[in-house]
């Protein structure tokens, strides 16, 4: 059973950094893609940020691009989500997803995480 635990959520001022982290447990995930949606107050869930487990393709929604990194350790089964230069906007409940082969793209994730919240305010 795919098990997704995300943490590193927080409080953090406009302009600053945040990692999360994603550890995934249950499968091998060659084949799959992994990444993140967020979801904010009164908003629908939103694809943020996918990386293919394989090869490290990724992919962003232009709101976060040349600010947010996807990336992936292989070894630990873990994915991670470097933001920086947070803007009030990140503000929202990030979830964790993989998606199976065939992959689908976008948010369309067949297994999600509990969601870790991050706050971003002076």
């Amino acid at each position: 059973q795919v098990q997704l635990v995300e943490s590193g959520g927080g409080l953090v001022q406009p302009g600053g950094s945040l990692r999360l982290s994603c550890a995934a447990s249950g499968r091998t995930f060659s084949g799959w893609r992994m990444g993140w949606s967020r979801q904010a107050p009164g908003k629908e869930r939103e694809f943020v940020a996918g990386i293919n487990w394989r090869y490290g393709g990724t992919s962003y929604v232009d709101s976060v691009k040349g600010r947010f990194t996807i990336s992936r350790d292989n070894a630990k089964n873990t994915v991670y989500l470097q933001m920086n230069n947070v803007k009030a906007d990140d503000t929202a409940v990030y979830y964790c997803g993989a998606d199976a082969p065939p992959v689908v793209g976008g948010g369309a994730w067949d297994y999600w995480g509990q969601g870790t919240q991050v706050t971003v305010s002076s």
